[in-house]
């Protein structure tokens, strides 16, 4: 098993044209898996219905109007905490 020693010593020998490229790929190794997961997840291509599109369009509405309530509320209500 490799050690974050080796890793270093791998890391000191990167050609400078290389860098950016492993750090993109440590910086992925080092996500949250579910980040990682929802990231990479495929677009929804599912069609939505004209009764989504209002629900949607009613949500958007009260969003910019104000009338939301903090995260910290909600899960109090569920009883997630």
């Amino acid at each position: 098993m490799a050690s974050k020693d080796e890793l270093h010593h791998l890391v000191d020998k990167l050609p400078e044209s290389e860098v950016q490229a492993a750090q993109r790929f440590l910086e992925y190794l080092c996500d949250d898996p579910l980040i990682r997961m929802l990231r990479e997840a495929p677009e929804d291509d599912e069609p939505t219905t004209a009764e989504d599109d209002r629900a949607a369009e009613e949500g958007w509405r009260e969003y910019e109007a104000g009338k939301t309530r903090p995260w910290e509320a909600v899960r109090k209500e569920l009883g997630c905490e």
